[in-house]
């Protein structure tokens, strides 16, 4: 994780495989929260922020940043957005171990889906960012594919919606906020322990609480949920920096695949009609936006050649 990144138009090979690990994990994560599926996911959640921490540390100290760390606590600015975000990842786990709980990992797929959809509205939205027909077209087709997997449930797709806007405004806070990727998911579990550690004694307290109970399968489960927590995320935030903003949108695609793939093989979530018709609408949406941005990534590769002085 220490190898300098390479220039900006290459791909680094162990960025590639980092970025490729954190997917393959994001991808199969639905598997190991099934087995948590009798878990409150509130609970959940507070497990995932505990057991993160130390492995955050550890990472952070063998990086040699801990005093990024100092710094954003003594940076009112610097803490009030990671608190933000950490409200964002928060609500977007628990709506995620939810999701996969209840039978909703299909919904989960969808809203992961069209997520790079939405951050592109959002920067039309927030940073008055001009939008090619291109992209007004896959977004198009993408809320019409929204509108019919409402239309024939009866009900908003809450789920995919769901995620799509925490995990956009969390990534967008997230560009903002003065600190590397790594320090950065330091500091929000930071924030949010005395949260998690604060519930969990209550629970236990309760008498509730699905760990403690003896060395099972949950407590093993429970632990585990930091590893699969931090450590793709960590190793994602090593391997982007390392690849083009191209290879990266490319890439995105992978986990949520995985996850469509083990929601109807795997957990047997009903695939009917408009969801045959409307999983298409969206994957097109999907094909028009990767092909406008990496034309118009061409088109700038190309300009910035011409315009090279030499």
């Amino acid at each position: 994780m220490s190898a300098a990144p390479p220039a900006q138009d290459d791909d680094s090979r162990a960025g590639f495989y980092f970025a490729l690990i954190a997917y393959l994990i994001w991808g199969v994560m639905p598997l190991y929260m099934k087995l948590l599926a009798h878990v409150p996911p509130v609970e959940v959640i507070a497990h995932r922020v505990l057991w993160s921490l130390p492995i955050a540390f550890v990472v952070i100290w063998w990086l040699g940043r801990t005093q990024d760390l100092r710094r954003a606590f003594q940076t009112p600015r610097t803490l009030i957005m990671g608190a933000a975000t950490a409200a964002l990842i928060s609500v977007n786990w628990g709506i995620y171990v939810w999701a996969i709980g209840a039978g909703f990992a299909l919904e989960a797929a969808l809203g992961y889906y069209i997520n790079p959809l939405f951050s592109v509205l959002l920067g039309r939205l927030l940073l008055n960012e001009r939008l090619s027909r291109a992209q007004w077209a896959a977004l198009g087709l993408a809320a019409a594919a929204v509108v019919l997997l409402t239309y024939d449930a009866g009900r908003v797709p809450v789920v995919a919606l769901g995620l799509t806007v925490t995990w956009g405004f969390y990534a967008y806070l997230k560009k903002s906020l003065p600190i590397g990727p790594n320090q950065g998911f330091t500091l929000e579990v930071m924030l949010l322990a005395p949260i998690a550690l604060g519930y969990l004694l209550w629970v236990q307290w309760q008498g509730t609480a699905h760990f403690g109970q003896g060395i099972t399968r949950d407590d093993l489960l429970l632990i585990g949920t930091g590893a699969v927590t931090a450590i793709p995320l960590m190793v994602y935030g090593s391997g982007a920096k390392r690849l083009r903003l191209s290879t990266i949108a490319m890439m995105q695609y992978i986990s949520p695949t995985m996850v469509f793939l083990i929601a109807v093989f795997v957990f047997g979530e009903p695939f009917g009609t408009v969801r045959l018709i409307a999983f298409p609408m969206i994957w097109a949406a999907l094909v028009i936006y990767t092909v406008a941005m990496l034309r118009a990534r061409g088109r700038a590769r190309e300009s910035a050649k011409i315009n090279r002085p030499v």
